[in-house]
């Protein structure tokens, strides 16, 4: 018989994965991904911290499905599928630590399963050395117990691709094609814009190939997981274009920008570099920066020369495709961006890593062992650092938030309670009360409206400490606070209570 299981054996070296038909849904150990699954839970907790409050984003994410506060302006970029993944605790409970544990635990179970997707693709080493390494940076460890979208169209890309790889190989593989599917599903769910730049290549492979059954499950993923993103563009944005328009005029206006420079300066710590100014950091900072296309490179060599170029230059195409906007697109940067990216990266990365440390007879090189180790030690204890600066300076600025909501609870703003002015969305949140802004991205109120409604409920304008009220708060109370300068509107007639 010359067909079958064996005969896709031929010609593999020795030490190199075979890709055989149905390998992930055989029952095989599993422990080692576990491992490094569990590890990334247990590091959020302990470096992150479950009492780490919310920030910016997250406040509208999850006000959207809470109970602390009233849902916050939702600006026409975001996505609902971080709401809907947070509901189960926060539709219930205002506990931030009861949310980043449960945030934690899932981040690592959906990392467990992204890498098993890709069992038989590449050994097991690599992918829980490629999971360590993806799972250690600075910015997968500190948005991992956060409600932000990044991370899970990231674990989405691992899973589309895995799987398309798996369906290609396999057409007969129903439970890859369902893994297209979900993977797909869940990334357009979370940023149907990124889905889309992710599985450009993917795109074109199914064009190419006719794969039709791995393009109808793309597709209907992508249809999935967006559906409800152009259906609300349509209900509340005035449609899908205008929606498309809208979210672009927030992020700056999409066109051609050189944004290397400035996701290099975002490498420090910055949550959101914008404007993107001051100096670079340290080198030591971004070399893993510079290091991570050169190895991703070698692992694409070592696949073509073993012939199995398949699975790592399609993560390497879409990897690249996901970067191209954040790095040539838009005006400024956030480090977080790019983690679907990295995620992809990981795998050839992690190839070439072992293929230089091992021998073709699986033996260690110890030079070449010892100078690698060395240099991943160099670089853990770098993203440790960055992590810990970004923790403490992000906790002081939340814990200034939550100082400023008691007191203006103690001044008498209590719900139901409108802010305005600098910073007030979070602080909103942080005090139980609705927000509101006439201009900038957030903007869903003018001043008459705002003005009407203090004669209805207590109201209050937070102001840049030294800075000026807007026109319509000059006469209002000036009060201080832990943060930005207060000012308190006339108290309703009837106390607030309508």
């Amino acid at each position: 018989m010359t067909h079958g299981t064996n005969a896709m054996l031929v010609g593999v070296r020795r030490g190199d994965p075979a890709t055989v038909p149905g390998a992930f849904w055989r029952r095989r150990d599993s422990r080692l991904l576990a491992a490094v699954a569990g590890a990334f839970t247990l590091a959020q907790l302990l470096l992150v911290r479950p009492g780490l409050g919310l920030g910016w984003d997250e406040t509208v994410y999850v006000s959207q499905v809470g109970a602390q506060a009233p849902a916050s302006y939702f600006s026409a970029p975001r996505a609902r599928g971080i709401s809907l993944l947070v509901a189960p605790i926060a539709s219930w409970s205002t506990s931030t630590e009861l949310l980043r544990v449960y945030l934690a635990l899932l981040s690592g179970l959906g990392l467990y399963l992204a890498l098993r997707v890709w069992r038989g693709l590449f050994r097991t080493r690599v992918l829980a050395l490629a999971g360590a390494l993806f799972a250690s940076l600075w910015v997968t460890l500190y948005y991992g117990p956060t409600a932000m979208p990044n991370l899970w169209v990231a674990l989405g890309a691992l899973i589309t691709v895995g799987c398309f790889l798996r369906a290609r190989t396999d057409r007969l593989d129903r439970r890859a094609l369902w893994g297209v599917a979900a993977g797909a599903t869940l990334m357009a769910w979370m940023r149907p814009t990124d889905a889309v730049w992710v599985t450009l290549p993917l795109l074109a492979l199914v064009a190419a190939d006719r794969l039709w059954r791995p393009a109808l499950a793309l597709l209907g993923g992508l249809a999935a997981g967006a559906g409800e993103w152009v259906i609300e563009a349509y209900v509340s944005y005035g449609g899908l274009g205008r929606r498309l328009s809208d979210g672009s005029d927030i992020q700056g206006g999409l066109g051609l920008y050189f944004a290397v420079d400035d996701q290099l300066r975002s490498l420090g710590g910055r949550g959101l570099c914008r404007p993107c100014s001051g100096p670079l950091p340290h080198p030591a900072v971004m070399a893993w920066w510079f290091v991570l296309p050169l190895l991703a490179v070698v692992g694409l060599v070592i696949a073509v020369r073993a012939r199995r170029t398949g699975p790592t230059l399609v993560p390497l195409a879409c990897a690249a495709t996901a970067a191209v906007p954040y790095l040539f697109m838009i005006g400024y940067a956030a480090p977080r961006f790019l983690l679907p990216a990295y995620a992809l990266l990981a795998i050839p990365v992690a190839d070439a890593l072992v293929h230089l440390v091992t021998g073709p007879n699986g033996r260690w090189r110890p030079v070449a062992a010892a100078v690698v180790a060395l240099g991943l030690a160099g670089h853990l204890a770098v993203q440790y650092a960055v992590l810990e600066r970004t923790v403490d300076r992000t906790g002081a600025d939340r814990r200034v938030w939550a100082r400023t909501a008691d007191e203006l609870h103690r001044l008498g703003i209590r719900p139901p309670c409108l802010l305005t002015g600098h910073e007030a969305l979070p602080v909103a949140y942080y005090t139980g009360c609705s927000s509101a802004a006439t201009s900038g991205p957030n903007a869903n109120s003018t001043e008459a409206d705002i003005l009407r409604t203090a004669r209805r409920i207590p109201t209050a304008t937070l102001v840049r400490p030294g800075g000026t009220p807007p026109p319509y708060a000059h006469d209002w109370k000036a009060r201080r606070s832990p943060g930005p300068d207060l000012r308190l509107a006339p108290p309703p007639a009837d106390g607030g209570h309508r």
